[in-house]
C-alpha cells in the first residue's frame, strides 16, 4: 500500500500554498506517494488556476483509495476569498491544520506531515500564544523532547546539516537557557538524524557558543562549564563527537566534508552559514518527534504572495526528505 503524507498549508496569504502546488505538481511523479492537504480549498482552487497547474484532488470525505491528492479542511468554514497578509483569519485557520496534521500522525494514519510557512507575529497578534510551529508540535506529542534541523546542499553536493541547541530565544537569553543536558540532546539528535539517513558515519561538531569557543576562558566560561562536558558525555557513550570548536571554522570544515553534521549553540549561529550554502533548497526537520515532520526553510514571503514567483525548491527538498524517512521506516517496521 502506497504511503500518504499529509501537508499543513500554512498561512494561506502568505506563499504556503504556492510553493506546495507547484511542488506536488514537480514530485507527484516520483513515486505513488499519496498526499493529504490540510487546508481550504478555495484558495487551493483559485492558485492552481492562476499558475496553470494540472493538478486534480478530491475531498477527503470522497476519495478513493486511488487518488493521489486529497483536501480536507477541518474548520467547519471556508476562509474568504480574500485576505489582507497576515489576517487573523488565516493565522487561525494555520494552526487549525496544522494541529490536524500532527494529530493524525500521531494516531498513524499518515506516514508523516510536511507543513508550509506560518507567521508567528500574525499568529499571535490573532490571540493565540505561539512560539514556533517546533514547539507546538512537540506540545501536541505530550512534551516530546525536539531539536531542530536544518540541512541542506550546494549545487555541488555539498551539504551542511544543522542541529540546533536552543531554538527561537533572545540572544540574551541563550546563555541563560543552554544547559550541559541540551547540548547533549542536539548531539543525540544530531546522531540519530545521520543515522536515519542512512549515512556510513555520524562525525558531529559542536561548536562553541563565544568567539574563538571562549579563546580558554577568556570570553566566557560557557565551552568548558557546559558545552565541553556534554561532549565528553557524548564520546564516553560511543559517539564520534568533538569540540567545542569555533563556530567560524567548523562550518567550513563540515561543507569540506570532515563532519557529518554540526552542532550549532543558537539559531542564527546554524541558520547563517545553512542559508549561505542552501538558502532556495534548505529543509527544517523536527528530530525527536513520534512522527516525521519537515518543512520549507523559509517564511510566508508577504512581499511576493499571489504573483506566482515563489521558488518551490524548499518545499520540494521537504516533501521528498518526509518520503525517504517515511520509506525507510516503513522498510524497517516488522512484517506484521
Amino acid at each position: 500500500m502506497s504511503l500518504c503524507l499529509a501537508i499543513a498549508l500554512g498561512d494561506v496569504t502568505g506563499i504556503g500554498p504556492e510553493v506546495t502546488l507547484k511542488a506536488l505538481a514537480a514530485e507527484l511523479a516520483a513515486d505513488d506517494t499519496r498526499y493529504l492537504i490540510l487546508g481550504d480549498e478555495g484558495w487551493l482552487r483559485r492558485i492552481r488556476h492562476q499558475l496553470g497547474l494540472n493538478l486534480d484532488w478530491q475531498p477527503l470525505s470522497e476519495g478513493s483509495a486511488a487518488a493521489r491528492l486529497l483536501v480536507h479542511n477541518p474548520l467547519n468554514r471556508a476562509l474568504p476569498d480574500q485576505l489582507a497578509p497576515g489576517a487573523p483569519e488565516a493565522a487561525r485557520a494555520a494552526v487549525a491544520w496544522l494541529e490536524d496534521g500532527a494529530r493524525r500522525a500521531l494516531r498513524g494514519e499518515v506516514a508523516g506531515l510536511v507543513t508550509a510557512p506560518v507567521n508567528k507575529a500574525a499568529i499571535v497578534r490573532s490571540g493565540q500564544p505561539f512560539v514556533g510551529q517546533t514547539e507546538f508540535l512537540a506540545a501536541v506529542a505530550g512534551g516530546a523532547r525536539v531539536i531542530m534541523m536544518l540541512l541542506g546542499a550546494d549545487e555541488q553536493g555539498r551539504w551542511l546539516r544543522v542541529a540546533l541547541a536552543t531554538t527561537h530565544l533572545a540572544l540574551r537569553d541563550v546563555p541563560v537557557r543552554l544547559t550541559i543536558q541540551q547540548v547533549q540532546l542536539a548531539i543525540q539528535r544530531a546522531v540519530e538524524a545521520c543515522r536515519d539517513l542512512g549515512l556510513v558515519r555520524a562525525r558531529v561538531g559542536v561548536c562553541g557558543l563565544n568567539p574563538h569557543a571562549g579563546e580558554g576562558g577568556a570570553f566566557g566560561d560557557e565551552e568548558p562549564r557546559l558545552i565541553a562536558p556534554a561532549i565528553a558525555a557524548a564520546q564516553a557513550a560511543g559517539l564520534d563527537v568533538s569540540g567545542p570548536h569555533p563556530a567560524d571554522t567548523l562550518f567550513h570544515q563540515a561543507w569540506r566534508g570532515e563532519f557529518d553534521a554540526v552542532v550549532a549553540m543558537y539559531h542564527d549561529q546554524g541558520l547563517a552559514p545553512l542559508k549561505l550554502v542552501a538558502f532556495d533548497s534548505g529543509v527544517n526537520w523536527t528530530l525527536g518527534l513520534p512522527f516525521i515532520r519537515t518543512s520549507p526553510d523559509h517564511g510566508t514571503a508577504y512581499d511576493i504572495a499571489g504573483r506566482g514567483i515563489a521558488n518551490e525548491a524548499s518545499m520540494r527538498a521537504a516533501i521528498r526528505l518526509a518520503r525517504q524517512l517515511a520509506r525507510t521506516r516503513a522498510a524497517a517496521r516488522p512484517a506484521a
